[in-house]
């Protein structure tokens, strides 16, 4: 495997493009220049699992791109750059370019957190700026204030960030020797502290989820991983212990039995799911592996 990092660029202006090209030139970086939000939307959707960092050009449109990359769970290192924000060559060129940073600025938190932003004129320290922002996404908290109104919705997020973490965290171990993610968790979103009915929801959806796990575990499904990860991922982030995910188990198993037994049929094939049960306690343990920080 390549030892390079993987770069996606959306930049329209041909100054901050040349620019940005004289600043990467031997860098050791695969770098994917777009020129349009189409094209860098069809790469991105079609390579996330590849690249390490996006770079984007600040613009009127890039609030919307942004919004488009977070509706379809696309997390990943990013640095927005911006040519007209003030410099610290220049802090008073004027009150139009530092509200012009301020809405830049703004645009990077939609993103999430860990969003860098750079002046153009700073492109002198990009290569900084890239470790920098793939540093911050590895220890991005999943724990995003504006969403812990609705525990559920922030689960499905946090589990979204999550996977983009740790493939990225993977990846990058194996080939550059980082150091892997650990997990944060929002005690609020914990199953324990949740509203009845919110109990019931996430009870039911971990059901169903778990019940897809089983109907295709022994099947050439290549979404079985990813199955079982959603599933663990939303079970961690709520605080779901052991025993409850072995009730989940119990209950999905008697109501195969019941149906077998309805049907005349042995329900001795059912004692061959024990290595789901196994698989996706064993994922689970190394989420709680993870999630405690290494010591350096």
């Amino acid at each position: 495997m390549r030892s390079q990092l993987s770069l996606c660029s959306l930049v329209q202006s041909d100054a901050l493009a040349q620019s940005l090209r004289q600043h990467l030139r031997d860098k050791p970086y695969a770098w994917v220049e777009c020129t349009s939000e189409p094209e860098f939307l069809d790469f991105v959707m079609k390579e996330k699992r590849q690249i390490d960092c996006l770079l984007l050009e600040y613009d009127a449109d890039l609030v919307s791109l942004l919004k488009q990359l977070k509706q379809s769970a696309v997390f990943l290192p990013a640095a927005i750059l911006d040519s007209g924000a003030p410099s610290a060559a220049n802090p008073n060129s004027g009150a139009k370019a530092a509200a012009r940073s301020e809405s830049a600025l703004t645009a990077a938190t939609l993103y999430h957190g860990a969003t860098l932003h750079l002046p153009a004129i700073q492109l002198g320290q990009i290569d900084r700026l890239i470790h920098k922002a793939i540093d911050d996404f590895l220890n991005l908290s999943p724990t995003d204030p504006a969403e812990a109104v609705d525990p559920l919705k922030a689960l499905a997020t946090h589990n979204s960030l999550m996977q983009q973490q740790r493939r990225l965290a993977e990846k990058l171990e194996e080939r550059l020797g980082y150091l892997g993610v650990y997990y944060k968790r929002n005690p609020q979103n914990f199953f324990r502290h949740l509203t009845q009915s919110q109990k019931q929801e996430l009870l039911r959806q971990l059901k169903a989820d778990y019940r897809d796990i089983v109907l295709h575990y022994f099947s050439n499904d290549p979404k079985l991983n990813e199955r079982i990860d959603n599933f663990v991922n939303m079970a961690f982030f709520a605080d779901i212990s052991v025993p409850q995910l072995v009730e989940i188990h119990m209950e999905l198993i008697d109501e195969f039995a019941k149906q077998l037994k309805l049907e005349g049929r042995s329900d001795e094939v059912l004692l061959d799911y024990r290595l789901t049960l196994i698989d996706t306690i064993a994922h689970l343990c190394e989420m709680y592996r993870r999630s405690i920080p290494r010591e350096t």
